[in-house]
């Protein structure tokens, strides 16, 4: 059987090249530039020393996230929310997946009754934006938490979780992992995968578009999900450059 080649010369289990840049802005906590192959993600984690109504008085802490493409990201220019007088359903639901993700890295009693936001601006799309954000959001949410505990805000870095993020599909009858925009909109079936350092899931999706998925192929997106996923998360812990405590942080989550 001839081994497929993909558009861009990957075999089925291979990421597409991932660099991360930390401390890109100067104002915000905690930020990081993510090149995800064509995909270019900003994004910055913000301290705000309050939380929303709804959890006042319960000394937790809450985050949450905002994301966006800038209106070049993509082939043709798209109009920015604000013209719109409205943002858009993909990035709403998209800002909500990052959110929920986000929260599960942390423990958020002893964070205090304060909020993270992550914002996270697509700079250039080419496939996996909500992943990249998933997993660069993790990695500006952690210099925030770390600056909280340089500023005496925080006793401990409050993490519980490392999180990473992955997109599998079946693309012409195969699964493989990592899709860039041309397999993305030709692929039969699409998956998102976000996953702790342990292997546990926060979220999968996985969607027929225009086709099915079986058992097998099922256990084959996981398989590719987590082993994509598993070396994310070492690339995080190199770029994240830690220390021998916070070293130890990270093993106690896996």
């Amino acid at each position: 059987m001839t081994e497929l080649i993909r558009i861009d010369g990957r075999g089925v289990e291979t990421l597409r090249p991932i660099t991360f840049e930390r401390g890109v802005s100067r104002y915000a906590e905690g930020s990081a530039l993510v090149r995800w192959g064509n995909t270019h993600v900003l994004c910055t984690a913000s301290v705000d020393e309050k939380v929303p109504p709804f959890m006042r008085g319960s000394g937790s802490g809450w985050i949450t996230a905002e994301y966006s493409m800038l209106p070049r990201a993509t082939h043709q220019r798209s109009p920015r929310d604000i013209s719109r007088g409205k943002q858009n359903a993909r990035g709403s639901e998209i800002q909500r997946l990052i959110g929920r993700s986000l929260r599960a890295a942390v423990d958020m009693t002893k964070l205090g009754e304060r909020t993270v936001t992550i914002d996270c601006d697509v700079l250039q799309a080419d496939g996996g934006t909500r992943t990249a954000s998933i997993t660069a959001g993790f990695i500006a949410l952690f210099d925030a938490l770390r600056w909280l505990r340089a500023n005496e805000r925080i006793a401990a870095i409050p993490m519980k979780n490392q999180i990473a993020a992955v997109s599998v599909g079946k693309v012409a009858g195969t699964p493989m992992l990592d899709l860039c925009y041309e397999e993305d909109s030709t692929a039969e079936v699409d998956a998102n995968l976000v996953m702790t350092g342990s292997g546990d899931f926060i979220e999968l999706q996985g969607t027929g578009e225009g086709g099915t998925f079986s058992y097998s192929e099922l256990a084959q997106i996981i398989d590719l999900g987590w082993s994509g996923i598993s070396e994310i998360h070492q690339k995080q812990r190199e770029i994240l450059a830690l220390s021998e405590e916070e070293r130890e942080l990270f093993e106690k989550c896996r």
